[in-house]
This record gives C-alpha cells, structure tokens and sequence, in this order.
C-alpha cells in the first residue's frame, strides 16, 4: 500500500514537472535556445537547477518535452467528428483559463535554427496530421488547416494581443458564434 507521503511527494513531483514544463514553454517562446539556461528555467519554475535535470536530464531533452504536442491534442481531439467544432472551442477555451494554450506556441517559433524547426515540425506531424486524419472528402488537408488557423487566432487574439471583444466575451458565446463554421470545415460542407 501506498504511503500518503508517498502520493504527497508523488503530487508534488508532478507539480514541480508542471511548473518546470510551464517556465521552459515560456523561455522557449520568448528568447533564442542559446540563450536559455535550465538554471534561469528552474529560477521562473521555483524550484532547482538539479531537480531540472533530475527530471528531464539535459536543456535538449527538456526542449523535446516542451515541443511534443501528445496528450494535449489527444485531449483536444477527444470528440466525435460531429461534435468536433463544439469540443475544440470548449478544450481551448478552458486550456486558455489554465493559461496553457495548447497550439500557441507554434506562433512563437519564429526563431531560425534546428529548435524552431522541430517545433513546427512537430506541430505539423502532431497537430495538422492528426486532425487532417480525422476529415474525410475533398480538401480534407486544407480544411484541417484552416480550423487550427481560426483556433490560433482565437488564441492570439484572446492570449497575446489581448483584444477587447474577444477578451471579455463569455466562452459560451464564442462557442456558439464560432462553432458551426468550424463544424462546416471539419465536415466539409463549406
């Protein structure tokens, strides 16, 4: 059995990965990778250097970690083609409460080198493929772009540049103005 300070240290193990993932994203996103230490990581995550590399070994494995898109777009999928549009809106939207945009920071990858390139590698291998494998009929390819092209908008409008209507506006209402065109994408009958 299971010690309650073993799930206490287990809990806070997976708080401090959290935090640590959430502070990499953000220095990631924000300044060149040589310019980025895991001790200034650690610093903006609240804990420690060691406890850095105790858990994701090196800056390379750590950048890996943060560029994957895996059990976040596995969430943001998880609907039914039918509900899709409805779902993807609702998964960003609450995503975005959590301040944990899960497609924003391929906007950021502006920078030129290998890193930059991995991530929208990744984003392209990860994201576009998997929704592009959901669609059926003609311009399936096109149409699963476009709908990750109205979600990223709706990401950096709200989350980056902080636009008005979009920043104040109840979740429910943008569900229910942007829903259905995403659903005529996803369903291709636009």
């Amino acid at each position: 059995m299971t010690s309650p300070s073993t799930l206490g240290r287990r809990g806070d193990a997976e708080v401090s990965r959290e935090a640590i993932i959430t502070a990499a994203r953000r220095a990631f996103a924000r300044q060149p990778y040589a310019a980025i230490t895991l001790k200034a990581i650690a610093a903006d995550a609240g804990v420690s250097a060691p406890l850095v590399l105790k858990y994701f070994g090196s800056k390379e494995q750590l950048f890996a970690r943060v560029a994957r898109f895996g059990d976040e777009i596995d969430r943001l999928l998880d609907a039914p083609l039918p509900d899709l549009g409805r779902h993807l809106l609702h998964a960003l939207l609450d995503a975005h409460e959590q301040r944990r945009d899960p497609l924003i920071r391929v906007a950021f990858a502006l920078q030129h080198g290998e890193h930059a390139t991995l991530l929208r590698e990744n984003f392209r291998d990860q994201v576009v493929a998997r929704l592009r494998s959901r669609l059926t009929g003609p311009d399936a390819a096109l149409r699963a772009e476009l709908v990750l092209a109205h979600l990223l908008g709706l990401g950096v409008l709200r989350k980056v540049v902080h636009t008005e209507a979009i920043s104040v506006a109840e979740r429910d209402r943008i569900v229910d103005l942007c829903a259905p065109g995403l659903q005529h994408l996803l369903d291709g009958t636009v």
